[in-house]
């Protein structure tokens, strides 16, 4: 018998128990989906950490209070240590870096008339177009000047124009930010939602004013810093280290209150996290697979025994121990691949609706795709093999006694 015909009996068999076959693939089915699905996730992630380098550029540091949590210290530090005045040291002392970028922020209700919305108010100064990229699409940007005498003026991301003003032009009209009101002076172009980021979301407003008529803080919840060139990177982090460690008092032989990380290496925490999550629900996956192989495996079985004279008989007409095995194996494999594209279908369809469900991107890989496809015939075939050796190994006669 050839592999043609193997392959048509196998299907017909499949076709004669569509309950039996179906539930057999369910693991299979299950495993293969989410393989596709948490891939796609993974690689959406990717995809949005690799866009974010580019759009912030990779020269770009961080600074934020407290010791480092990303390098095994505590992860409880909340103490407060960045204040204004770290701004203007780095910005008279500094030789490595371009702009210095306070910022202090929060979440707060915004109100116009009616309407209301829950976002998050950042406090920075102009600087902050350069260092996250951003650009004013109507109107103005605040001035340093209005820094100076802590003016109540906004600028409005396109997703909080969306939800306070719909298609009315807000550049002059006046919101209320914790019942402070604030000219609206225009609006940031629109970056778009980026998995659970969404920069669009966002109020913009002197971070003096943040600090003193709104929030009340006298610290900073970070300082962005450009170096000068993406070679200087590493200079500018020692740079910035040693003019805040002076600046704090802080003994060379004593920890930190703050922790300097560049965009590069924040980016590269954020995609180890997202692959940690990916192994871990491909190991729920793989787990998935086996369990599908098991049920294969049975039902291949329960086949065996129930063909046992169909086995008998064929041997006794000269069918060879290879072609049992080879039609077993067939069938096993068959029942396998038809449950890989099955699952290929369903984790497709599973990563189309993650984006509408959690607001997460997502990118369905070919390349997982086409390994799904051979874990599926190799699970067919691992499977398959004890079942189809049972099989070739049965004596003729014993096979057409057997009731």
């Amino acid at each position: 018998m050839g592999i043609l015909e193997s392959l048509a009996n196998a299907l017909s068999a499949l076709l004669a128990n569509k309950l039996r076959s179906i539930l057999t693939m369910l693991g299979v089915i299950i495993g293969v989906g989410a393989i596709i699905t948490t891939t796609s996730i993974g690689e959406g992630a990717k995809a949005d950490i690799t866009e974010r380098i580019q759009t912030l550029g990779a020269n770009i540091l961080a600074v934020r209070p407290g010791q480092d949590r990303f390098r095994g210290r505590s992860s409880a530090d909340t103490r407060k240590s960045l204040t204004v005045k770290d701004i203007a040291a780095l910005q008279e002392r500094g030789k490595s870096f371009d702009y210095v970028t306070p910022e202090v922020s929060k979440r707060a209700q915004v109100k116009y008339l009616n309407k209301n919305t829950n976002t998050t108010i950042v406090g920075t100064s102009p600087e902050y177009l350069v260092t996250a990229n951003f650009t004013v699409e109507n109107g103005r940007f605040f001035t340093d000047n209005d820094i100076r005498y802590r003016q109540r003026f906004c600028v409005l991301g396109k997703t909080v124009v969306d939800n306070l003003f719909g298609e009315t032009d807000p550049v002059g009209k006046t919101v209320k930010i914790r019942n402070i009101s604030f000219q609206v002076l225009g609006v940031m172009k629109e970056k778009g939602a980026s998995g659970w980021r969404n920069p669009d979301d966002r109020v913009f407003i002197p971070y003096s004013t943040a600090m003193k008529r709104v929030f009340g803080e006298e610290y900073l919840s970070s300082i962005s810093i450009q170096a000068n060139d993406d070679k200087l990177l590493a200079t500018a982090e020692t740079e910035v280290t040693d003019l805040l460690r002076k600046q704090h008092k802080i003994p060379v032989n004593k920890a930190l209150d703050f922790h300097v990380r560049n965009q590069a290496e924040f980016m590269e925490t954020l995609e180890e996290s997202t692959q940690t999550f990916t192994n871990m629900i491909l190991g729920i996956a793989v787990v998935s697979l086996i369990v599908g192989g098991i049920g294969i495996m049975n039902i291949m079985l329960v086949s065996v025994t129930e063909r046992t004279k169909e086995i008998g008989l064929r041997k006794a007409v000269g069918a060879q121990r290879t072609d049992i095995l080879v039609q077993f194996l067939v069938e096993s494999t068959t029942l396998a691949l038809v449950g890989g594209i099955i699952g290929i279908g369903v984790g497709i369809a599973g990563a189309q609706m993650v984006p509408s469900l959690w607001g997460w991107n997502t990118v369905v890989s070919p390349i997982y795709g086409m390994l799904s496809f051979i874990v599926s015939a190799l699970v067919g075939i691992f499977f398959g093999a004890y079942p189809a050796w049972k099989a070739a190994k049965l004596h003729p006669i014993d096979a057409l006694r057997h009731e």
